[in-house]
C-alpha cells in the first residue's frame, strides 16, 4: 500500500472513531415547578358564600372551563391560584368582593410517553417525580433491539427541545445527573 493510502485509512479511522465519541451530558432543570392545570383535569372551584356558583368542573378538550356569569374561562396552562384570581376578576361585577378557591379534585392529564424499542409502548401516567429510569421500567424495559445509549427526551415546553440520554451513564456509578420527567414529555428508545 502506498503512503497516501494509508494516511487516508488512518484519517478516516480516525474520523470514525471521533464520531464514536462520548457526547457531553446535556444540563437538565430538575427543579419543581407549580403544577399547571392540564385538559382533561377535574378542579372544584368555590365561591366563598355562593353556592350556586360553586361547582365540580372537568376542564374540556380544549382547555376551557364554563362557569356561570364568567363564560368560558381557559383553565389549561395556569397554577390553581392563576385560574381563580382570573374567575375573581370575572366576577367582580357581579359578586360583592368575590373569594375564589380553586381546588385540583383528578390529575388526569399528567402522562408521559414512551416509545420505540421497549417491551409496551404508550402512555403512563406522571404520579409524582418519575425519573426517566422509572418511565423505562413501567414500559417493560428495553426488548432485545433496543439502543439504550441513544434514547432521546422530546419536551415540548418551550425551552427543552430534545435531551440525548445514555442508558449507561444513568446507571454508572459516577456521580451523573438523574433525569426527572414532566408532563407531556415523550420517550423515544431507538
Amino acid at each position: 500500500m502506498s503512503k497516501t493510502r494509508v494516511r487516508l485509512w488512518a484519517v478516516v479511522g480516525g474520523l470514525l472513531l471521533a464520531g464514536c465519541s462520548h457526547k457531553p451530558a446535556v444540563k437538565v432543570d430538575n427543579s419543581d415547578h407549580p403544577y399547571r392545570i392540564g385538559r382533561e383535569d377535574v378542579l372544584d372551584i368555590a365561591v366563598w358564600r355562593d353556592g350556586d356558583l360553586s361547582r365540580t368542573l372537568p376542564v374540556r378538550p380544549d382547555g376551557y372551563i364554563s362557569m356561570p356569569m364568567t363564560g368560558d374561562v381557559m383553565a389549561a396552562g395556569k397554577t390553581p391560584t392563576e385560574l381563580g384570581e382570573e374567575i375573581k376578576e370575572r366576577l367582580k361585577p357581579y359578586v360583592q368582593e368575590p373569594r375564589v378557591t380553586v381546588i385540583l379534585r383528578e390529575v388526569n392529564s399528567s402522562r408521559v410517553f414512551v416509545t420505540g424499542e421497549v417491551a409496551h409502548p404508550g402512555a403512563y401516567p406522571l404520579r409524582g417525580r418519575v425519573s426517566l429510569i422509572q418511565a423505562i421500567a413501567l414500559a417493560g424495559g428495553f426488548t432485545d433491539f433496543a439502543n439504550s445509549d441513544g434514547i432521546v427526551v422530546i419536551r415540548n415546553d418551550g425551552q427543552g427541545g430534545q435531551i440525548p440520554v445514555r442508558y449507561s451513564d444513568l446507571v454508572s456509578p459516577k456521580d451523573t445527573q438523574e433525569l426527572f420527567l414532566r408532563p407531556g414529555d415523550t420517550i423515544v428508545v431507538p
